[in-house]
């Protein structure tokens, strides 16, 4: 069996983008192979908008197009223009696994017209609408060792979750929570309009993306208690879009077990990143947002915003490049899934 994963992309947009250069950054090529592209959009706007970002700039790879072919570096992309899942016979792609980057599809009847269209495999780049949508949700660093062959539907979680869960993973771990506030500061999305307009049914998402805070519901709450089962009736959450067109955080307000000096909760954190390299940061400097465009991981604990009182309570602030980031996890929970299914 070839060592080669083969893998698909359904919808490419921000993230989808996202995870092809992301994959060609890392020298992934030669363990992860990109068979075919979905994308309703057409062959030209999408070689454009692979050669030219306007957010993570110009790709380092040479961009072109063939008939219904996206090429890059020589080599050749499959690419098709469809909106249903079954309408591609993906068994006849001969690919591991296919990415859904499209965001459309979070329901398990949706999701299962990909399996029976000959889609062996589907990693989702979105929650499941529900625990039971999905045969397991992944946050890299955290659980991906429960991974099995045999699970068919995989959500990889969102963003903003695969930020928070591993900081209070350690926190839980070292200081025990009682509860924990999480307020969401996401920039703009597709869901969104630059002017007013009749772009969704939450009313505040009719309103201009780029001249006001907008408050939107959020299902991190939720999503957090999935995977972190101890934490169950412990999490609070909300989310608020800001005008800038990438970069998140996270303002995390914990209620710990038992009293944290700062000094103490300083020196906990700079430690335990250390174990997690290549999943949360440690910064000492004073950023703002723009400093972690193009940060590969998935959180970045800033030490100059944390605060702790005399009651047990603590203040933090965690960055996170709400895609770039993530597509770097897409890309790490396809790898180990693969191993589960005797790739490497």
């Amino acid at each position: 069996m070839s060592n080669t994963l083969r893998i698909a992309i359904n919808g490419y947009g921000r993230i989808g983008r996202c995870v092809l250069r992301a994959l060609y950054e890392r020298n992934l090529q030669q363990r992860i192979q990109i068979v075919a592209i979905n994308e309703p959009s057409d062959l030209d706007s999408m070689a454009y908008l692979t050669e030219f970002d306007s957010t993570h700039g110009a790709f380092t790879h040479t961009v072109a197009v063939a008939e219904d072919q996206l090429i890059i570096d020589d080599k050749a992309i499959q690419v098709f223009h469809e909106t249903e899942p079954d309408a591609i016979a993906w068994d006849e792609l001969n690919i591991d696994l296919l990415l859904e980057c499209s965001g459309h599809f979070s329901e398990r009847h949706q999701l299962q017209r990909f399996i029976d269209a000959g889609c062996p495999r589907l990693l989702l780049s979105h929650p499941g609408v529900s625990a039971e949508a999905v045969d397991n949700t992944i946050v890299a660093g955290i659980n991906q060792d429960s991974l099995t062959k045999d699970q068919v539907l995989v959500s990889a979680a969102s963003c903003t979750t695969n930020a928070i869960v591993p900081v209070l993973h350690l926190l839980h771990q070292q200081f025990g929570i009682e509860h924990a506030f999480l307020t969401t500061l996401h920039s703009v999305m597709n869901d969104q309009p630059l002017i007013d307009g009749y772009h969704h049914r939450d009313l505040r998402r009719t309103r201009s993306a780029m001249q006001s805070m907008v408050p939107v519901s959020t299902g991190l709450a939720t999503g957090v208690e999935r995977l972190l089962p101890e934490l169950q009736g412990r999490v609070q959450a909300k989310a608020i879009r800001v005008p800038i067109v990438n970069v998140s955080a996270i303002n995390l307000c914990v209620n710990f077990s038992q009293l944290v000096k700062q000094g103490d909760l300083l020196d906990f954190l700079d430690q335990a990143v250390r174990e997690m390299p290549n999943l949360i940061s440690y910064t000492r400097q004073h950023h703002a947002s723009i400093d972690f465009n193009h940060n590969p991981h998935s959180a970045i604990i800033d030490s100059t915003q944390i605060t702790t009182n005399d009651r047990g309570f603590a203040n933090m602030l965690v960055w996170f490049d709400n895609e770039w980031g993530f597509a770097h996890r897409m890309l790490d929970v396809a790898c180990a899934w693969a191993q589960r299914f005797n790739h490497h």
